[in-house]
């Protein structure tokens, strides 16, 4: 008996059916694969259109792109896996200007080679009350670039329970040896004094560093030093003192009905030689780590030889200058879209996501107002949260239905919450509304019910 997997079509044979104008090496390649899956599997035979048919969407779905534009309705307003901090209109502006032959290395007054770090230094300077700053691609980057400049290969004192890990597996011991510099531990995880800082000062110290605890919060029997007390001692000792804001934010978090969290602008006051924090988190514009204080400290960092790697593209200087320009023109939470979200009372949402139920219960799809908690994330405000408002959809399956809304165009992230898709408002802007709905249609109208 002859073997039923000679009976597939030669590859010719499935070239001849494909139509024309597909790139021929690649479609060949491609036919021979699904070919080559057919005998494999034993699968039913096919007529050769067919296979040429299957070739062709496995060349698309090649060719699909993997960074695509999502619709955020986790809740979670800087997600760390979508992207964190939303960029404004004017940043995006600034990138398009900024796309083709830019002055990011020339001074035009002079005709000449010039600074690319003084695009955005003065205006970070103005809103952080700082005398100078200095923007590198990346928090981390900013906290290995100022223990590098400031403390070398000397020791650098970190209180116990500020060696943290961040997202991605990263640890403050792991970045701090990276630049070369000593890890002293000091005091206990939960309690940690002046003096011990003090006791630990010796003539190998270069830095004592504080570090943002990012996403975790110390409750009840704790103690830290004063970030005044550790700037005044750090002066006295001869040393530099490294203050890690992680997200950094330029406005009161209280004021939108969270936790309050430390300005850059009071830990340049209290006395840091350089506080560090990122520019996509709470800052609200692109990924960057930025570094602002004495200006004899920043001058360091930024003729370490390191800054040459560390440094930001054209594109991340435009969109941070544009962000920050918000902070100085008092503008901030009306155009910012990181301040539009938080900002968002519970009625606004409450009324967004009842025209949108609506919608989606015209088109056959259940769904009802429900209310939720969002939280700020990207190592923001740990464990603080705010009332939001959500639609929750009907389905047969909730993981079902949440895998068929990543499947939407654009992409819809949802969440399940009581075994039921929630759509949460908190973190979805409000000119997205439509298009969430359209997607959230096409995507669930053919789902059982």
């Amino acid at each position: 008996m002859s073997d039923p997997r000679r009976r597939v079509p030669s590859v010719d044979a499935v070239l001849r059916a494909a139509e024309s104008g597909a790139d021929r090496k690649r479609l060949t390649a491609a036919v021979r694969e699904v070919l080559a899956d057919a005998r494999a599997t034993g699968a039913e035979i096919l007529e050769a259109a067919a296979y040429a048919k299957l070739a062709r969407e496995r060349i698309a779905k090649r060719d699909a792109p993997t960074l695509r534009p999502v619709i955020n309705a986790t809740g979670v307003v800087l997600h760390t896996n979508l992207g964190r901090a939303p960029l404004s209109e004017a940043a995006l502006a600034a990138i398009r200007d900024a796309s083709g032959a830019v002055s990011v290395e020339y001074d035009l007054e002079r005709g000449a080679r010039g600074e690319r770090h003084g695009h955005a230094a003065q205006l970070i300077s103005e809103v952080a009350a700082a005398e100078d700053a200095v923007v590198v691609n990346n928090g981390a980057a900013a906290v290995l670039l100022a223990l590098a400049a400031l403390a070398g290969k000397r020791e650098v004192i970190v209180a116990r329970g500020e060696l943290v890990e961040i997202g991605g597996g990263f640890r403050i011991p792991d970045v701090l040896a990276r630049s070369g510099a000593k890890l002293v531990e000091v005091g206990t995880t939960n309690r940690t004094y002046v003096r011990d800082y003090a006791n630990a000062i010796t003539d190998k110290t270069g830095a004592i560093l504080r570090v943002h605890a990012s996403n975790f919060a110390l409750r009840g029997f704790v103690a830290k030093a004063a970030s005044t007390d550790l700037a005044s001692l750090a002066r006295e000792r001869g040393v530099s003192f490294i203050h890690d804001l992680g997200s950094g934010t330029l406005l009161d978090t209280s004021r939108f009905g969270l936790g309050r969290e430390e300005t850059v602008a009071e830990a340049v006051r209290d006395g840091a030689d350089v506080v560090t924090f990122s520019g996509d988190k709470l800052l609200g514009g692109p990924q960057a780590g930025i570094a602002a204080g004495r200006a004899d400290a920043i001058a360091k960092l930024r003729t370490h030889p390191l800054m040459r790697a560390l440094r930001p593209d054209k594109l991340t200087i435009a969109a941070l200058v544009a962000t920050v320009a918000a902070y100085r023109d008092g503008t901030a939470v009306e155009t910012l879209p990181v301040w539009r979200l938080i900002a968002a009372t519970p009625a606004k949402l409450g009324r967004r996501a009842k025209a949108i139920a609506a919608r989606l219960e015209a088109a056959g799809i259940a769904a009802t107002v429900v209310e939720t908690s969002s939280t700020v994330g990207g190592g923001s405000l740990p464990e603080e949260t705010q009332p939001s408002r959500g639609v929750a959809l009907a389905a047969a399956s909730a993981a079902r239905a949440v895998g068929a809304l990543r499947r939407a165009d654009p992409p819809v992230i949802a969440r399940i919450i009581d075994d039921r898709v929630v759509l949460d408002l908190r973190s979805v802007l409000p000119e997205q509304d439509d298009v969430l709905g359209a997607a959230v249609i096409a995507a669930l109208s053919r789902e059982p019910k």
